[in-house]
């Protein structure tokens, strides 16, 4: 996982112990896509990260993070810039 700070960009590595890895019930090759798109989901419902960000780490496009959210049953979670944003979009696809 990669954070940006200014310009400095840092890592943060997470190490499983072997047998955690092997406990997970899925296949090995799909384990770190998959423990991303987990610690995106509670991070973004605990409210630890906005949706573009949570999205960004679980490395799907917008649609399909959101989708994920229905899918975990998380509520999508707006703030007042978000809500701005899509009144404006949808307010221009009406033109």
């Amino acid at each position: 996982m990669t954070h940006m700070v200014g310009t400095i960009m840092q890592n943060l590595t997470v190490e499983l112990p072997g047998e955690v890895l092997d406990s997970l019930r899925v296949p090995s090759a799909e384990a770190p896509a998959r423990v991303k798109r987990e610690l995106a989901l509670r991070l973004y419902q605990k409210g630890l990260l906005g949706f573009g960000k949570a999205r960004a780490l679980a490395e799907l496009s917008k649609w399909e993070f959101h989708e994920l959210l229905a899918d975990e049953g998380i509520a999508r979670r707006y703030d007042e810039a978000e809500l701005a944003t899509d009144e404006a979009t949808l307010g221009r696809s009406e033109c």
